[in-house]
């Protein structure tokens, strides 16, 4: 029976750990997001490349604590005879010794805000870009527009003629 304790508590200070990762992924998840959004709006496309490819760097790296968790969740699913799905935070909570009890109740709780948050600033973000492109439609058609009022005319044999030309603009600044 003491090995079976003791083996729960090494894998519940494994997940712990995975779990302090996910925190910083989180927060990191997040600091991306304000400052996409920032450089968006500043229109800095030299430093939105850089930072699209440094979030991309990260999550690569992060498929390896995602990978972790999921077989630490699969060794305590094991210990306890129960399914993987099963083991959830609150489940665990009931298994894992007296002293890791707080601390498991401590990063639920964290995870579960930074989740909030995160879905927050998330949407916030999407409806930004969502704007962003909906305002550079509105003028491309305004500019590519210009000139075309969308009726027909009819040339001298009665036939049916749209009118083609444009006026441009010069786009250069």
């Amino acid at each position: 029976m003491k090995t079976f304790a003791v083996e729960i508590e090494n894998k519940v200070d494994e997940l712990l750990v995975c779990l302090d990762k996910d925190i910083e992924h989180i927060q990191k998840s997040l600091s991306y997001l304000d400052e996409l959004r920032t450089l968006v709006i500043r229109r800095d496309d030299a430093a939105l490349s850089t930072l699209l490819e440094e979030i991309r760097t990260e999550s690569n790296g992060y498929k390896k604590n995602e990978s972790n968790r999921q077989s630490i969740r699969l060794e305590l699913a094991e210990c306890l005879g129960c399914a993987a799905k099963d083991i959830t935070l609150s489940a665990l909570e009931r298994f894992a010794p007296e002293a890791k009890k707080e601390i498991l109740v401590r990063n639920k709780m964290k995870l579960k805000a930074l989740i909030e948050e995160l879905k927050k600033e998330y949407s916030c973000t999407a409806m930004l870009l969502a704007d962003c492109a909906r305002f550079n439609d509105k003028l491309l058609k305004s500019i590519f527009n210009l000139g075309r009022t969308g009726e027909v005319y009819y040339n001298a044999n009665g036939a049916a003629k749209q009118q083609r030309d444009a006026a441009f603009v010069n786009m250069k600044f």
